[in-house]
């Protein structure tokens, strides 16, 4: 790795937004080192983007694996900082609250939540958070959703874990202010990537003793039907890529393939959108 090119650290980068992030940053001169839990993955990377990434093997989730791989991005940048921080890796669990099983609510904001917290810590320093004044400092983006700010039923543990990241982001943004690192979300609406595709392995069995049973396999529907015509991943790696670089980013950027559809879930009162969603997926009261 040339020692004067620019490098971030993309967690999640096996597949998918990652994945998109990955490419239209080494396409722009940077190097990436990119996250992945298994050594196939990080076999894939190599061979896609060659001499321009650095796999680091670990689940976000895994403490001392992710201080570990921020120890060999610092041996690798020889005192140089990072120009960035993608926090990418994440999950979707979906479930009607009253029944689904604690244990995968939890996973979720582990992954979602903590896991971002924990990168945070092990990468923030080697973005330019330490010390007493801004040194070089790189910048901090969080990939969020446009389910942070507009919550559908059943996907109320990942949604959940969106509208928190949005927190986290705004007061990191300004705990972060003493060292001149900028924190920005970038909130995809849908996007073509296999986290979509996993809506056919919901196991909507276990709630078929439940009112639930009916609207959950409409949304698994409607689920596969707007994967299929999401944003391309690329699309949100232009976006982080104009996080990283113009002079002074929003502190939000939102990108949906329907924006009109985006728009008016932000200006109609909540009561009139929860009807809405209640008769397209059969939630009313009869």
């Amino acid at each position: 790795m040339s020692q004067t090119r620019k490098s971030v650290v993309v967690t999640g980068a096996s597949t998918g937004i990652g994945w998109g992030v990955t490419k239209v940053l080494t396409e722009r001169g940077f190097h990436v080192f990119g996250s992945v839990r298994k050594a196939a993955d990080a076999q894939a990377l190599v061979a896609a983007f060659g001499e321009a990434v650095t796999p680091l093997t670990f689940d976000v989730t895994d403490e001392a694996a992710v201080r570990e791989a921020a120890l060999q991005v610092e041996a690798v940048l020889g005192g140089q900082t990072l120009a960035g921080l993608v926090n990418n890796a994440g999950i979707a669990v979906a479930g009607p609250l009253l029944h689904l099983p604690i244990d995968e609510f939890r996973k979720q904001l582990e992954v979602n939540l903590t896991g971002v917290v924990i990168a945070t810590q092990a990468f923030g320093p080697l973005v330019g958070a330490r010390g007493t004044a801004p040194q070089n400092p790189g910048r901090i983006v969080n990939i969020g959703s446009v389910g942070g700010r507009n919550a559908n039923p059943f996907m109320a543990p990942y949604c959940t874990s969106k509208f928190g990241l949005e927190g986290l982001s705004e007061s990191l943004r300004r705990e972060l202010l003493p060292f001149g690192v900028d924190v920005v979300v970038i909130a995809p609406g849908a996007v073509a990537t296999p986290i979509w595709d996993k809506a056919d392995e919901i196991d909507t069995a276990r709630y078929a003793g439940t009112i639930y049973a009916g609207p959950m396999e409409r949304l698994r529907a409607f689920m596969l039907s707007i994967g299929k015509t999401g944003l391309p991943p690329e699309r949100i790696g232009e976006a982080v890529h104009t996080a990283l670089t113009v002079a002074k980013p929003k502190v939000r950027y939102t990108l949906t393939p329907q924006p009109m559809q985006f728009l008016i879930s932000q200006v109609l009162p909540k009561r009139t959108l929860d009807r809405i969603v209640g008769k397209r997926l059969g939630l009313l009261p009869n």
